[in-house]
């Protein structure tokens, strides 16, 4: 299995993951970034054989319409995603999917869980085959199906959202502000780091932060919190990267 996220953040979030064919979670950048970044990595669109949407907020949904229409995708999202937001005029294409179900496609299977966001039963994933790779990003806290993702994954992307005190003294009107810090909101740097520290298991290889603020955090300052409290347990060493919401990262072998 190869991973690679195309775009994370709150301009747009995007991974593609790939095994026999291809699959992205979310497409929240437009189809033209969706493919320069594909191009990038030595990858064709034309090989993603599913588009799988954790929730309908734009910067998760931007580029589906295009993308699924043009190569005639596939795109599987809760009942609650579909009714709450614009997928794709083309409707033959969307499939519903339910929060416990698992997909197997391409020699993988995605199994959907939900997660606590404002929206509209929203979910993450957990995509297996011999390894378990889990894109958990939008959580407003640490849930049990949060915890247990976090312990399966021998390959985590885990949002890193912003620092407490940046947020609380940062330009952001107070209504926005209670809403990002709460439990339907996004989780913060130390609020990520825990959920690591006490839930990943000694298997866990990578841990990749994501959905980072651009007004609330900085990678330096998201690495520096992970890293602290991560290494109070001897046996948890993973890598740790951040993603970026500009360039596709590395394409990672799983």
């Amino acid at each position: 299995m190869e991973f690679s996220a195309l775009a994370s953040g709150s301009s747009g979030n995007c991974f593609y993951i790939e095994n026999k064919a291809g699959i992205l979670v979310d497409a929240g950048i437009s189809c033209k970034q969706i493919y320069e970044r594909l191009r990038l990595l030595e990858k064709n669109p034309k090989n993603i054989k599913a588009i799988f949407v954790t929730h309908e907020h734009t910067d998760h949904t931007k580029g589906i319409d295009v993308l699924a229409r043009e190569f005639q995708i596939p795109i599987y999202a809760t009942q609650g995603t579909i009714k709450n937001s614009f997928l794709c005029s083309q409707e033959d294409l969307i499939n519903p999917i339910k929060n416990n179900e698992t997909i197997n496609l391409s020699g993988l299977n995605i199994e959907a869980f939900s997660k606590s966001h404002d929206a509209s039963n929203p979910i993450s994933l957990k995509i297996i085959n011999s390894k378990t790779l889990s894109i958990i990003t939008d959580i407003g806290y640490s849930c049990k199906n949060v915890q247990e993702a976090v312990h399966d994954s021998d390959f985590l992307v885990m949002e890193s959202n912003h620092d407490l005190k940046m947020l609380e003294n940062g330009p952001y009107p107070a209504f926005l502000k209670q809403r990002i810090a709460s439990n339907k909101g996004h989780i913060s740097n130390l609020n990520s780091a825990l959920c690591i520290l006490e839930h990943a298991s000694s298997k866990l290889s990578h841990l990749m932060l994501a959905h980072l603020s651009k007004t609330n955090n900085t990678p330096n300052l998201a690495l520096s919190v992970h890293k602290n409290l991560i290494k109070e347990r001897y046996d948890l060493k993973p890598k740790i990267s951040v993603s970026n919401r500009d360039i596709p990262s590395p394409l990672f072998k799983i």
